[in-house]
């Protein structure tokens, strides 16, 4: 501890302390620091061991009255929140400095060193250092309370999509991860029919639901259940349930227009195919090239389902193939995909080899077959399709066969597929569909289509060998290394072994 003088001239002389009468530099108390010590202490009303309030489940500080922050070791955010426990008694002194003194992290102790002064007799100003012992004592907060209690959430966020398969649910799945909806999120919970989100606050499950109607064609409903009521303060505590609907339309489906929705279309022919499912409906019509998207309000004005589901694909072989021009295409008023190519092609199936049986169709798959390739597609022939928008069509204009991917070796993409994607931590149960059959379909169909991959984070396998090429030997599509993110990991930074992070 010592004192502060206005400076003087070197000529000045020594004074006797008042006290205990030793040479002193001349000051407004007459006082030596030891003497001027034992009469004032200007730490007096400062608490020198003070509680701070720690979460052990999520590692947050409490910050008076109800604020938990994530705050680091020895971090400036920790310093400010130790410091704001002494914001009432540091108002009596000027604070110079602070910083932490290194203690075990496992202690329990945080010391943080602090320099104050305070002007004391007769204008002397004195400076002193000291230290302020905080000891960190466990309190689990409210968010974790609720949790370990199983009564934790306030409102739910149930999305569902009444179709077989989960392609659009794989496609969601990535879409929030990479814009980190997945955040403040309590629990995430995998059932037959789509997903349940369960969040603490309904803002939190209302900014779920507004991010699910710009990413997917989908309604939605509100209810809300009364938990209890307080007749002292007229408080009432819900819980609230979000009901999303996604509309039963997904890629590689097969559905059939209702008239009228078709001629608003620019008189799109009636028979059409998804291609896509972002936040509208993609189709295409496989006799024309005509494109068109259906949003999800028009799709529950005029509502219509998938006449074959992508489980009902069956094999084919081209026989024959005949490019289109543009003389010989059905004429329309709507926008032609410049993507694809129209072609007229010959198949016959592959479990019908042994006959001669073959199928006549237009398809829009002209840029990606050739003779002998095999095809995926649904035979509307032999298939009983029990539809109203089917049942008033002319029976000429339903086409044979309809084409709709073209097929490749499984087992070879799968060996040579050198990137992944995040996934959810989701609660399972056993929904007794083929989950990894369906994943596995979502991996190629990224491949495919390089419009959905633009919303999706893909990341480099580091177990894979990499894949100069972007093509297969058979000509399969691939992701390109320069598509590729490099997945982080705790150890790049510490050099320790550490688990995955998000990006």
């Amino acid at each position: 501890m010592e004192y502060m003088t206005e400076p003087a001239a070197n000529t000045q002389g020594r004074i006797l302390c008042c006290q205990c009468g030793i040479p002193i530099s001349p000051n407004p108390a007459n006082m030596c620091v030891a003497c001027l010590r034992a009469q004032v202490d200007i730490t007096e009303g400062i608490p020198k061991q003070v509680n701070v309030h720690f979460c052990k489940q999520c590692e947050r500080y409490l910050q008076p009255p109800g604020t938990w922050m994530q705050c680091a070791l020895e971090s400036r955010e920790l310093l400010t929140l130790c410091l704001k426990k002494l914001k009432s008694p540091l108002t009596k002194v000027r604070l110079i400095d602070a910083g932490f003194i290194w203690t075990e992290p496992h202690s329990k102790r945080l010391k943080v060193k602090l320099t104050v002064q305070k002007e004391v007799i007769s204008g002397t100003i004195l400076q002193q250092v000291f230290v302020v012992d905080f000891v960190i004592l466990s309190q689990m907060c409210d968010d974790c309370h609720r949790v370990e209690a199983k009564d934790y959430w306030k409102a739910v966020v149930q999305v569902r999509q009444k179709t077989p398969h989960k392609k659009t649910f794989y496609y969601l799945e990535q879409l929030i991860l990479k814009h980190k909806l997945h955040q403040n999120t309590l629990r995430v919970k995998e059932i037959r029919d789509g997903l349940d989100f369960y969040y603490g606050s309904k803002q939190h499950a209302q900014k779920m639901v507004d991010f699910l109607q710009c990413t997917v064609p989908c309604k939605y409903k509100t209810s809300q259940r009364l938990i209890s009521h307080d007749v002292h303060s007229n408080s009432y505590n819900y819980k609230n349930t979000f009901s999303v609907e996604i509309v039963p339309v997904c890629k590689d489906n097969l559905v059939c227009l209702p008239l009228r929705l078709a001629h608003s279309l620019g008189n799109i022919s009636q028979i059409c195919v998804c291609v896509r499912v972002t936040s509208t409906i993609h189709l295409i019509d496989p006799n024309s090239l005509q494109i068109a998207e259906i949003d999800g309000s028009t799709y529950w004005r005029y509502p219509f389902y998938s006449l074959c589901q992508p489980g009902q694909l069956e094999e084919f072989i081209v026989m024959d193939i005949d490019i289109v021009g543009d003389c010989n295409r059905v004429p329309g008023t709507g926008t032609i995909s410049t993507r694809h190519t129209l072609a007229e092609v010959w198949v016959q199936k592959t479990s019908e080899m042994d006959t001669n049986r073959q199928y006549h169709c237009r398809t829009h798959l002209g840029h990606l077959l050739n003779y002998g390739d095999l095809v995926l597609g649904f035979d509307l022939v032999n298939s009983n399709l029990n539809d109203e928008c089917v049942n008033k069509m002319n029976p000429q204009r339903v086409p044979d066969v309809v084409l709709i991917k073209k097929s490749y070796d499984r087992g070879r993409r799968q060996h040579r597929r050198n990137w992944k994607l995040k996934e959810l931590d989701k609660d399972h149960e056993d929904t007794g569909t083929d989950d990894e059959k369906q994943y596995l379909e979502f991996l190629e169909d990224l491949e495919d289509d390089h419009l959905i991959r633009k919303n999706v984070n893909i990341y480099r396998d580091s177990s894979k060998i990499p894949v100069e090429s972007d093509t297969d030997d058979d000509g399969a599509p691939r992701i390109s290394l320069a598509e590729m993110l490099d997945d982080l990991h705790i150890s790049d930074a510490t050099g320790g072994e550490g688990a995955d992070m998000i990006d």
